[in-house]
């Protein structure tokens, strides 16, 4: 088990590589796939709890998500890869993120193991805080009640937090985003998340049909678990140093021409660099239209101009939030 440190805390792999000083903690615990205003409810619980005394605060949370292990032919759409969830958890302010490794033999740790050996011996917590419906240990036997019981025997308090809801009175959860996501609702799931949704990964080389066009792009494979819907983006290019670019995205097939393997295939404004081979991320603010395919290629690029203008406005109207 490794520990490496972080810009604002630590990040520990496994619970019993967290370090004797962090002791008497917080702990908040969750799968945070997303670290969205639902999670957030968690989250500022506990560091609420943690602030009068001066306690250190750790989130507990799991790779893979749990879902992905139990059913690995039907692995999660991942809101947040792992390194940006751990990310935005220290930016959220815990002085500690542990990573538990989601394996067989985590699987098999019992409800009464997970409370006395990973919460009391390995994180030494002197409180811990979790959604009202978290189920945990083999079988999911740990219940709520389960919890609260067995801490209180530990020495440890419990504090079950009720889920977070919207404007509108609806839960706010990762799946619920996944499905705007898969709907192209990009402004609610950013509302859901509080934040710009974002993608990131290596360019790649592609058939290069964009240049031919006028469009040269930049492209990103997604995992093969992405449901975004396929369509045209208003988004922002992140570089690996840091700079910010307006462009416009389109995500599919591109039924005008091959119709083959989805890709993420991103026009940046003004721009002429070589992209090839940089780590990007790229940032969505608004959903264009859905993909089409044309009858002919001066259609398209016709459609491409208006879509670039169309991303333009939107860009230029777009509320500034925490992306990362």
């Amino acid at each position: 088990m490794t520990m490496a440190g972080a810009e604002k805390g630590l990040v520990c792999r496994g619970s019993s590589s967290l370090p004797v000083s962090v002791s008497g903690g917080v702990v908040a615990i969750g799968n945070f796939d997303g670290v969205h205003r639902g999670h957030l409810a968690v989250v500022s619980t506990a560091l609420d709890l943690a602030r009068p005394d001066s306690r250190p605060t750790i989130a507990l949370t799991f790779e893979p998500h749990p879902r992905t292990f139990f059913r690995p032919d039907h692995p999660v759409f991942r809101l947040t890869p792992e390194s940006q969830k751990t990310a935005l958890l220290i930016e959220s302010g815990f002085d500690a993120v542990v990573i538990e490794a989601f394996d067989a033999d985590f699987a098999a740790v019992t409800a009464e193991e997970f409370v006395h050996r990973i919460l009391r011996q390995h994180l030494r917590a002197s409180h811990v805080v979790a959604g009202h419906d978290f189920h945990f240990g083999k079988g999911r036997a740990g219940t709520p009640q389960f919890l609260q019981q067995e801490a209180a025997h530990a020495g440890i308090g419990v504090t079950l937090v009720e889920p977070h809801r919207d404007e509108d009175g609806e839960i706010i959860s990762s799946s619920r985003i996944r499905r705007c996501l898969g709907d192209g609702d990009i402004a609610r799931a950013n509302a859901l998340l509080g934040r710009h949704w974002s993608v990131s990964g290596t360019v790649i080389h592609g058939k290069k049909l964009g240049r031919t066009l006028g469009y040269p792009t930049a492209n990103l494979l997604l995992p093969a678990e992405n449901h975004l819907a396929h369509g045209i983006y208003a988004v922002q290019l992140r570089r690996a140093d840091g700079s910010l670019h307006d462009g416009v995205a389109s995500y599919g097939r591109r039924p005008t021409f091959d119709n083959g393997e989805a890709l993420l295939e991103t026009f940046v404004f003004d721009f002429a660099d070589d992209l090839y081979g940089e780590e990007i991320s790229v940032i969505f603010h608004g959903f264009l239209r859905g993909e089409e395919k044309f009858d002919s290629v001066e259609a398209l690029v016709e459609q491409m101009d208006r879509d670039s203008a169309n991303a333009r406005s939107v860009l230029s109207k777009s509320i500034s939030g925490f992306i990362r």
